[in-house]
Formats: structure tokens, sequence, C-alpha cells
């Protein structure tokens, strides 16, 4: 075989020699990235277990909490329950008296108006606010002075207007025309749905004694007082590294002829 053969021979075995190589290296980057992938798929998924166990676990704290916090109210019915906040371990809880809260779905206008001014609503503000939530609530045709009904809510743009039926939350109220998200979280404190009489003044908060003393001699309407009453309980369980979850119940604690018994009215986080 002549020499140029067996050169060219050479260099063609050399090349793919190298060629190979290649493949193998590139086999290898391939293999790297694959393992790579699933290590840190695997972390991630890991991760997202752990959360979702941690999240599991303090979820079961606060509901734990919460339910407590009923039970002691059933063992003591009758008794004074201890109101304000307290901590069990991991877990803060607020307990109020809604017996002490304005209900926007009852309160005659001069109540809710002078509760609107003792949360810093200005004054004009705080009368045309009250009418518009009477009117939220009203199922009359006409709206109160300075209220709002159907037209009032289509002039300022707004695709809704009054149901003319309560309020199904305190949430709901920030439809209401002429509130603003800032008003509200002022006012929901102050607030309860579940308060089916006038704000008994010794469970009031000061802007709601304040506010009752504003209108006093006024009629305020509610059904009268009666052996249930309803708590609202805030249940925050804290864990490592900020890890938080709040659970609010509303509950309503009365005595039947079988003994104590409790209704949940809300249940939410």
């Amino acid at each position: 075989m002549s020499p140029a053969l067996l050169d060219r021979g050479g260099r063609l075995r050399h090349r793919e020699r190298g060629f190979a190589l290649l493949i193998v290296l590139w086999t290898m980057v391939l293999l790297a990235l694959l393992v790579f992938g699933i290590a840190g798929t695997g972390r991630t998924e890991a991760q997202l277990a752990g959360n979702l166990r941690e999240n599991a676990r303090l979820q079961a704290e606060a509901d734990g909490a919460i339910y407590d916090v009923v039970f002691h109210a059933l063992a003591t019915s009758g008794q004074p329950l201890a109101f304000g906040d307290m901590v069990r371990g991991r877990v803060r809880i607020r307990v109020e008296n809604e017996a002490g809260k304005v209900n926007p779905n009852t309160a005659p206008p001069s109540l809710l108006q002078a509760l609107l001014r003792h949360v810093g609503v200005a004054e004009g503000t705080s009368e045309t606010l009250a009418a518009a939530i009477v009117d939220w609530r009203s199922d009359n045709a006409t709206a109160l002075p300075g209220g709002a009904k159907a037209s009032q809510y289509s002039a300022a743009g707004k695709p809704y207007g009054p149901p003319g039926q309560p309020f199904q939350s305190i949430a709901e109220l920030g439809d209401v025309l002429g509130m603003t998200p800032d008003m509200l979280v002022r006012l929901a404190p102050h607030l309860s749905i579940y308060n089916m009489g006038a704000p008994e003044p010794g469970a009031a908060d000061p802007a709601v004694a304040a506010a009752l003393a504003d209108v006093a001699g006024s009629q305020i309407v509610g059904t009268p007082a009666s052996s249930s009453g309803t708590i609202a309980i805030t249940a925050t369980a804290g864990g490592p590294n900020g890890a938080r979850f709040t659970r609010h119940a509303d509950v309503r604690i009365g005595v039947t002829d079988g003994g104590p018994s409790y209704r949940i009215l809300t249940w939410s986080r």
C-alpha cells in the first residue's frame, strides 16, 4: 500500500477517535445535567413537602386553639368568659365579645355616623356614608338624604347597586358608595353582623362606647338580649422562619334543653 493511502487512513482513524471522544464528552455532560436536574427537583420536592407539613402543623395548632376556647366557654357556661389576648404555647389568641359591637344591619344612621366620626371619618363624609350604609340594606326605593340608591351608583360608574338586603359580611361594606379601604379597615373591628341586640356598653370598646354616648337616648334597633352570645376568636400559630397560620371563627354560644351548645358562624383563614 502506498504511503499516501496509509497517511490518509491514519488521519481518518484519528478523526474517528476524536469524534468518538467528543460524543463521549457530550454524553457525560448530558448525564451530569440530568443528574443535577434530578437532584435539584428532589430538593425542591423535599422543600415543598416540608412546607406543606409545616403549614398543616400550624393549621392544626391554630384550629385546636379555636376549639379549646369554645370548649372552655361551654364548660364555664353562665360565667364570664375572659376576653382579650392570650398566648398558649406557640399560638397567640384573641377573643372578642361581639355583644359590644355595632351591627350594620340594624344600627340607625345616627349610631353609624357617630361611630364613623370616632374612627376618624370627617363629619360630612360620615353623615353621607352612614346614610349609604342604611340605603344598602334597606329595600326602600328612595334614598335617605345624602344616601345612595341605584341611580347614584350608576352615576358613579358602579356596575352594581344596593341589593336592599342585610349585609352578609363586614367585607361587603367595602362596596358601599363612598367607603374607602382605609375607612373600612378602621371601621371593621367595631362591627359585627352577629350581634342581634343593641351594643352592650359594658362590652363595647372605646370607639363604640363613645358613639353610644353621642346617641344616648336614641332608639337602637335590636332583639332583646338572650342567653346566647357570639364570640370572635382569632388564633395565630407561629413556626420557624417566620411561618404563620391564622384562623378566625365567629362562634355562637348558647344553652339548649340538652345543655350548653355552640354553632360556628364563620370559619376563615
